[in-house]
């Protein structure tokens, strides 16, 4: 069952008002500070004196402060927070909204286009979106716009026309007149202000600092991705982790970094275009936007589980930049070891993938969609006949469009489609649901990894008996694996040397 929104924080006016005077960075991104007399927004966090109480209102997004008529703070650059943790938490039509929104859709195909993917009309979109985040779709895909202008302008020498268009806006004068309303400077003015503390840019990249919440323990989450990686599609070099991005507009490589406070991130894009989707999957495969503190806290009341999240507090799910990518090497990793696993799927990455250039790495292709594989001789797949028909008929329902994948995905229903397939058991269908689709509460009681763990802490080790365990664990049971997971001596546990 997906969980149940909770009241909107920005709603408590005591609890918002304690997070503002504590300087509290926990809370950034879950609600915004607008103060009255100077008509500035913040982040919760800002280094500023606080305002007075009765100055203070809140809002649940930078796109309503912006409706309001207030401007983006210079010194805590509300813009730049984290994403609220909600909208990975939960499964309605908001959250689903709001993911799509983050990941470019209405620049992409307006409101009609996010509608008719969430199976809505645009009118009951706006007005369910107005009702919880103070802003309709325009207004959030409009606060969208000006955060990746701002970062073009500052991390760029693109000229500013360049940076209009590549941001999503559909006029210079727009865009000029968003950054002046939205950050009360001109875009000229934005790049003279960043010029002095900004780091050197390599040619042909955009570098940029990915935040997140603290804490952060790297070492699952990119040790699963780097031992998993696909040859040709993914690589870990020189203490980064790298792979290959299909975007609406073209393709790109990022390379991202585990710093202490933020992940480094340098992406290379055949399109500027795709710069505010390129950052969204980024964000989504690290689960960046996710709420440690709020995870961890539940976790640790169970005392089996409560030394795990003490000693490397912050685990991330790692998850995947394309839904349909991970079906697929899902169903070509069941019952084989990694190794194979990788094996099998960089066959497919030469024979079907699409070549790309890579002049700083060894990354080779993208990972070939669905409709290229819809191609491909089954007879050619060294794998089992059982194996050859689920993969066959996975691919040709995501190919065809009878299964959808994605950031709208209605979790229950995307699990019911993936279990009618041949082959789909629990095994399978959760590790999409967890690492795909995103859901935080998915769960691997038959994983013989979940079951070894679980008998070496003294947790019941049967399927049954440790779903019933697990209950405790809700809505976070995603990340309950992941502790679980990194308690053995396994490559996906450790950053690369």
């Amino acid at each position: 069952m997906a969980p149940v929104a909770p009241a909107p924080m920005h709603t408590d006016t005591e609890r918002c008002v304690r997070a503002v005077q504590s300087k509290d960075a926990r809370f950034d991104g879950w609600f915004f500070t607008a103060v009255l007399t100077t008509r500035i927004y913040c982040r919760p966090s800002c280094p500023v004196v606080p305002p007075k109480v009765e100055n203070m209102t809140f809002y649940p997004s930078a796109a309503a402060c912006q409706q309001a008529g207030f401007r983006a703070c210079k010194r805590c650059r509300p813009d730049t927070t984290p994403g609220s943790p909600e909208w990975n938490a939960r499964a309605d039509s908001v959250a689903r909204a709001m993911r799509l929104i983050r990941d470019g859709v209405v620049d992409r195909e307006g409101v009609p286009g996010l509608a008719a993917r969430l199976g809505y009309s645009a009118r009951q979109i706006e007005r369910q979106l107005l009702a919880e985040l103070g802003a309709g779709p325009l207004a959030l895909a409009r606060a969208q716009r000006a955060q990746t202008a701002r970062l073009l302008i500052e991390t760029t020498p693109l000229p500013m026309a360049e940076v209009a268009f590549a941001a999503g806006f559909s006029s210079i004068r727009t865009f000029n007149d968003t950054v002046r309303e939205v950050f009360a400077l001109a875009p000229s003015e934005l790049r003279t202000r960043a010029a002095r503390g900004v780091a050197r840019q390599t040619p042909g990249a955009i570098t940029l600092r990915l935040p997140f919440r603290a804490p952060l323990t790297p070492d699952n989450l990119f040790g699963h991705l780097a031992a998993t990686g696909v040859p040709g599609v993914e690589e870990w070099r020189d203490g980064s982790f790298r792979r290959t991005l299909s975007l609406p507009y073209g393709h790109g490589i990022a390379e991202l970094t585990p710093q202490p406070e933020h992940i480094g991130c340098v992406l290379r894009l055949t399109d500027l275009r795709d710069l505010t989707i390129a950052i969204s999957r980024c964000r989504w495969m690290l689960d960046l936007d996710a709420d440690p503190v709020a995870v961890d806290d539940r976790l640790r009341a169970d005392p089996l589980l409560a030394p795990l999240v003490d000693k490397a507090p912050g685990r991330r799910v790692p998850r995947t930049v394309d839904a349909e990518e991970f079906a697929v090497r899902a169903v070509l990793g069941q019952q084989v070891s990694t190794a194979a696993a990788r094996t099998h799927a960089a066959r497919l990455v030469v024979a079907h993938g699409q070549a790309i250039d890579d002049p700083t790495g060894g990354l080779t292709h993208l990972f070939p969609t669905p409709d290229r594989l819809a191609e491909l001789d089954p007879q050619n797949l060294a794998l089992p006949r059982s194996r050859r028909t689920t993969l066959t008929t996975l691919v040709a329902a995501l190919a065809d469009g009878t299964l959808r994948l994605g950031l709208d995905s209605d979790w229950d229903r995307a699990r019911a489609q993936l279990m009618e397939l041949p082959g789909f058991g629990p095994w399978t269908v959760e590790a999409i649901a967890m690492r795909a689709l995103g859901d935080p509460d998915a769960f691997l009681p038959t994983d013989l990894g979940m079951r070894r763990a679980a008998q070496n802490l003294g947790l019941p080790s049967t399927p049954a008996a440790l779903t019933a365990r697990a209950a405790a664990w809700r809505p976070w049971r995603a990340y309950a694996v992941q502790y679980l997971w990194a308690t053995e001596a396994h490559a996906i546990n450790h950053l690369p040397a």
